[in-house]
């Protein structure tokens, strides 16, 4: 029979028979197609052959020169070929960069360890699909006759996921990662390995049909590459613990700062400084202050042995719950793993009786990842029992096998054996035949050598030859040893089948068997390993970005107990560290609100600056204010009298003071008075509470500077008051014939001490009253300590603001006439005591005179300033508390009318308007 000419050698015959002599195909060369198929699919497995072998030197497959096929010309082989070529290169290239991973000197970091792994596995998926295209080629028997171009058509997915995957790991893994020999830091290698995942997955995520496989490549390495850093989030956030032995967290710990140091709660976790500004891959760097403090978080001890976690899940395996969810059934499970704003800490057992109630108000069948969250949760009750070991007696079934007792048939029940790991793959068998139990057993097959090895040793180590041991320590039927031998040998069986129940038992080969569906079941590891293998070959549902993801399936987790730590917190400071308490000594202190736990040493300071004397003694002060807070009514609000002390700044000038302070500014009449005795030297006054631990996340150093500020100013406030109370008892005591100029030092006496008082009621109502009712009422509102240490800065600024000591220009201008006015009510004060002290020489009189005119002067310009910016209706709009200092200072429109006509002409001598 003829042969059928091929078509190349047709068109070589077609030239040649003219005469015309073409390089003629070498026959050697001609392949078999069936060859050809074999040899691309144990290349694209990273095997070499006899038509394609691998390069070292050029990193990639070729095949054998000058080689073709009967039906297609060599351009078209050679183009399918490189196709195929291209595409095991690739794979073999990535099979590379796994292996130095996996053989690198120092041991990957969890993340890029984690990375290589799911890449292998994905690798391992490609070339599978190589293997099992061979393995129907090879089983064809010649009943179907495999091409290459019918390989190139099936293999395509191949190829493409072959190159993409490729491209995935060039871009992850940082080349300088191999290129250099020095340390290159953990943390970067995750950062850029996460945000590279994260923007590719970004990019495929609007896939269109037939498009799935890179979104599905994607999101099994992410999801692979991120499940150490979840379960160092996971032990951090549930556990209080910050087990970053690798250092490839986003943040460290500083541990400069101790726990009991006001700053822990801001500061005691902060970003790494090599670390981007933006992570992409999370949205939780905001949430690195809310570490748990396991002596403020933990009810009790119970749930410190036993840990925190998610309706019974670690924060990994809910992760992989959710991601299941939103992707085979585009499911939001998140509310119903964590049902409502209060905590879902509860045990499994909680957790299962709320699921049974749900399947059985719904009859619905319950889908994957309801099964598997009910597979999980039982699997976990089954291991986390106590050991049977422990709960009690131990019931031994007989030796003769003639009884099986609750314990062993307890062991079959449970789906995961610890201690034979053959009996979670054989469990099904087991239970199909029960009459082989007593069989398995090792009594029944037979005899064990004891526990005890003396006699063995005895053997090894002695001088003396055993001849006799084979005869005495082998044979255990023939009862060659005593009655308590034999007893304590049978106790030695049973414990041995015990502790390893059914050791005969083999279980049959299974193809692709999954680790986790062998051994017991682990957090972190069983559930993440079926997922991870269930989301190799779903189909999705949905394929939303890597935004949603995160945030649906894990931000959602991590934001809620962040918010349970902070109302944890909080409630603990409430209730058992009584923060309102605190908080009411601080307003009793700094806001002057206690009647005379300071009266005794401001009345003393007040004195020594009447005299001139400076305030540069602390121990002299300190001293002071100890004695006026032991002779207080309020002293029981203290737990030590020493718990507040005063301070002098050093490193105050006074020659700049005396240039900027009102008071200073304009010239008095009082010989020899000091520089001390302004108004501005009470700035200079430092008080120190210290606030009990944990207090201090609240009232921290920076609140303590707030308080001193309003302190400060409420002290000049007293200290106008004080020295005007002084004058009015001069004023009266030399009252005599009564003159024109003496009404006029009581008028403007009386419209000093009205301001004074009126703007110290003001103060008390709005600060003291008012602005801690607000206060009170936002802690009992604030549901997170984040919540109430705003809602403590609010009430800060709010009494900076009503007592004008705001870095602010508005607030400036007022605070500037406000403190003149102070400053004027010193001056007077000076210049009363100088008319007490020597009054009665008429250069004194007539110089009194004209300060006193001055005074006046001062004071009308700064109530008019005063009460026009007070009265401009968008400020009084926007700061309602700036109408009641109007209607206090402004008493029966006695300087301004209700319609904005001021009745005090400034410059004028009248008073009032004729």
């Amino acid at each position: 029979m003829e042969v059928a000419e091929s078509l190349i050698h047709k068109i070589h015959s077609s030239f040649t028979g003219g005469g015309i002599h073409f390089a003629t195909p070498v026959s050697s060369l001609r392949t078999n197609e069936l060859d050809l198929v074999r040899g691309v699919l144990q290349m694209l497995q990273g095997l070499s052959s006899s038509l394609f072998y691998w390069d070292d030197r050029a990193q990639c497959f070729h095949f054998k020169s000058g080689i073709y096929v009967t039906h297609l010309s060599q351009t078209s082989l050679y183009r399918i070929l490189d196709q195929f070529s291209y595409a095991a290169t690739c794979l073999q290239l990535v099979d590379i960069v796994m292996n130095k991973i996996e053989n690198s000197k120092s041991l990957p970091p969890p993340t890029l360890k984690a990375f290589a792994c799911s890449v292998s596995t994905w690798l391992r998926r490609i070339r599978d699909v190589a293997l099992k295209e061979e393995v129907k080629v090879n089983s064809s028997n010649g009943s179907t006759t495999p091409s290459i171009l019918g390989l190139s058509s099936s293999l395509s997915r191949l190829c493409s996921g072959a190159e993409y995957l490729f491209q995935i790991v060039h871009g992850a893994i940082p080349q300088l990662y191999f290129e250099l020999e020095s340390y290159f830091p953990a943390a970067d290698i995750a950062v850029h390995i996460l945000n590279h995942l994260y923007v590719k997955l970004n990019e495929v995520c609007l896939v269109q049909g037939g498009e799935e496989d890179a979104y599905r490549m994607l999101l099994y390495i992410l999801v692979g590459s991120l499940l150490p850093y979840i379960e160092s989030l996971d032990c951090w956030l549930f556990q209080g613990t910050l087990d970053d032995p690798f250092d490839e967290m986003f943040f460290v710990a500083n541990k400069k700062i101790a726990i009991d140091e006001a700053e822990f709660w801001e500061k005691s976790y902060q970003l790494r400084s090599a670390m981007p500004e933006k992570l992409n891959f999370a949205d939780f760097a905001q949430l690195i202050r809310h570490a748990p403090i396991t002596s403020l978080s933990a009810d009790s001890t119970d749930d410190v042995e036993n840990g925190y976690s998610i309706a019974g899940l670690t924060l990994s395996e809910v992760f992989c719950v959710s991601l299941t969810a939103l992707i085979g059934h585009g499911d939001h499970v998140a509310e119903y793993l964590w049902k409502n704003d209060r905590y879902l800490l509860g045990s499994i057992k909680e957790c299962q009786e709320q699921e049974d109630i749900d399947v059985a108000a719904n009859k619905q069948p319950k889908l994957f990842w309801q099964k598997l969250l009910d597979d999980t949760l039982a699997q976990k009750r089954d291991s986390g029992f106590v050991s049977y070991l422990q709960e009690g007696a131990i019931n031994y079934h007989n030796l003769k096998g003639r009884e099986i007792y609750s314990d062993e048939i307890d062991i079959v029940h449970r789906k995961h054996c610890p201690e034979n790991p053959a009996i979670n793959v054989c469990h099904g068998i087991l239970q199909e035949n029960r009459d082989a139990w007593s069989s398995l057993n090792i009594s029944q097959a037979f005899y064990l050598p004891p526990l005890n090895d003396e006699w063995l040793r005895q053997a090894i180590f002695s001088d003396k030859c055993a001849h006799g041991l084979t005869v005495k320590n082998t044979d255990y039927t023939s009862g060659f040893h005593s009655e308590l031998e034999n007893l304590r040998f049978r106790e030695d069986a049973k414990m041995l089948e015990v502790l390893l129940p059914f050791p005969t038992l083999l279980p049959s080969f299974q193809e692709d068997l999954q680790m986790s569906e062998v051994l017991p079941f682990q957090n972190n590891c069983t559930l993440p390993s079926r997922i991870l293998s269930w989301i190799q070959n779903v189909e999705p549902k949905s394929t939303p970005p890597p935004a949603v993801i995160l945030q649906e399936c894990l931000i959602f987790y991590i934001k809620k107990q962040a918010d349970y730590i902070g109302r944890t917190m909080l409630s603990k400071l409430l209730n058992d560290w009584r923060l309102l308490d605190e908080l009411a000594v601080l307003r009793a202190i700094y806001l002057l609100g206690s009647g005379d736990l300071l009266q005794h040493f401001l009345s003393v300071i007040f004195n020594k600056l009447d005299k001139g004397e400076s305030l540069d003694d602390d121990f002299e002060l300190n001293t002071i204010l100890q004695e006026s807070i032991r002779n207080s009514a309020d002293n029981v609000l203290l737990s030590t009298p020493d718990s507040l002390v005063v301070s002098v700044a050093k490193n105050l000038g006074f020659n700049e003071d005396e240039q900027y302070s009102p008071s200073i500014s304009v010239s008095t009449p009082r010989k020899g008075r000091g520089q001390s005795s302004g108004m501005d030297v009470l700035d200079s006054l430092t008080f120190t509470y210290k606030v009990s631990w944990p207090l201090e996340l609240i009232a921290n150093l920076e609140a303590m500077k707030k308080y001193n500020q309003v302190m400060s100013f409420l002290l000049k406030v007293k200290r106008a008051k004080f020295v005007l109370d002084k004058a009015r008892r001069w004023m009266w005591k030399g009252r005599g014939t009564v003159t024109t100029k003496q009404k006029r030092h009581w008028l403007l006496e009386q419209k000093l001490l009205h301001f004074v008082d009126a703007f110290h009621q003001y103060v008390m109502d709005r600060v003291y009253h008012n602005a801690w009712r607000e206060l009170c009422e936002g802690v009992a509102a604030a549901g997170t300590l984040d919540e109430a240490i705003e809602v403590h800065e609010a009430y800060l600024l709010s009494i900076q603001r009503q007592c004008f000591v705001v870095p602010d220009k508005l607030w400036g201008l007022i605070a500037s006439r406000i403190n003149n006015i102070l400053g004027l009510a010193l001056d007077f004060y000076s210049i009363q005591q100088t008319l007490s002290n020597g009054g009665a020489i008429s250069a004194v009189k007539a110089r009194c005179g004209k300060e006193v005119e001055r005074i006046e002067k001062q004071f009308d310009d700064c109530m008019a300033f005063l009460l026009r910016i007070l009265s401009v209706k968008l400020n009084v709009g926007q700061f309602p508390h700036l109408a009641a200092l109007v209607t206090r200072i402004n008493y029966n429109c006695f300087y301004m009318s209700d319609g904005g006509v001021l009745a005090t002409a400034p410059g004028r001598g009248a008073l009032r308007p004729a």
